[in-house]
């Protein structure tokens, strides 16, 4: 689709000429497919040429790469086509907001199903007969779904594992150095860097990253977590070098930047979003963490930042 990223786009396809390299014989074989006749234009502004989906007759699998403005691209027509084409019996995939213009399309009711953590609330409240996941993909019978470029590579990998046997997926992936997650149900992460995590830290940042707008006592988590207040306080330290208040802090902070950078939400929502209880303690924080008050940063903002 128009207006994805380079990186959703190379997820999707370079699995697939990794594995036919590998094979030494097409394992693989794809083609490119657009909304309209027009090629598509990517974030980078890369233009893609492909077939108009009108006049793709069938396939085994459609891998549906979409970022922004889904809602004007969801036209009845795109919707008709993914229809048309899931009807033939075909596997239906989607990245980042693939999944998106799938569950508009009805194809994801009564499927669990995952999209970019930006997007999961609205989500989940569009489609209430979508299961929605905050995994970092989905497999839910023939609907295959990814939050993310760098998830939809695990999604590649358990396609071409599933197609070719797990060990040929394994030389595949070790083409890349990649040695991402094999695990879909792993939760989505707004941060990055997940190496440093050990699995306490892991799930503490999960819990904080779940109540960004009323944050949990440390000692609530610390319970919840079946650990001590303490030993909490030195796995932070030991493994990501900060405090777990700091560390909940930084991402709500994080968020409040995203927030103010990507959306209209009145800077007092955003605030309570993030779990500030007044303007003026959150205008301290922002202006702290990102050196220019928040105001200034909307006012600066000329365009929205893409994942």
């Amino acid at each position: 689709m128009d207006e994805c990223n380079t990186l959703s786009f190379a997820a999707a396809v370079d699995p697939m000429r990794a594995a036919n390299r590998l094979a030494d014989r097409p394992a693989f074989d794809w083609d490119y497919v657009t909304a309209t006749a027009e090629p598509a234009m990517l974030t980078s502004a890369l233009n893609v040429q492909g077939i108009p989906l009108a006049r793709l007759q069938g396939c085994d699998l459609m891998i549906v790469v979409a970022g922004f403005q889904l809602a004007r691209q969801a036209t009845p027509s795109l919707l008709a086509g993914l229809r048309r084409i899931a009807a033939t019996g075909a596997t239906m995939a989607g990245i980042d907001g693939g999944p998106w213009l799938l569950a508009e399309a009805g194809l994801l009711d009564g499927h669990a199903a995952t999209t970019h953590w930006e997007d999961l609330e609205n989500f989940s409240a569009r489609f209430p007969n979508v299961d929605v996941r905050p995994d970092r993909f989905t497999v839910s019978e023939n609907r295959l779904t990814s939050g993310g470029a760098v998830p939809a590579i695990d999604m590649m990998l358990h396609i071409i594992a599933a197609r070719h046997g797990a060990g040929f997926a394994a030389r595949v992936s070790g083409l890349f150095l990649y040695e991402g997650t094999s695990e879909p149900s792993k939760p989505q992460s707004r941060t990055g860097a997940p190496h440093r995590h050990t699995a306490l830290t892991a799930k503490a940042n999960s819990l904080m990253e779940s109540s960004l707008d009323e944050p949990l006592p440390l000692a609530h988590i610390a319970d919840t977590l079946g650990t001590s207040t303490r030993t909490l306080q030195q796995q932070f330290r030991l493994r990501l070098n900060t405090t777990p208040q700091d560390h909940y802090l930084q991402l709500r902070l994080a968020e409040a930047r995203r927030l103010v950078t990507d959306t209209d939400i009145p800077l007092m929502d955003v605030a309570l979003a993030t779990g500030f209880a007044s303007q003026s303690s959150f205008a301290r924080a922002f202006r702290t963490a990102h050196g220019l008050s928040a105001r200034d940063l909307r006012q600066d903002r000329t365009q929205p930042t893409h994942h």
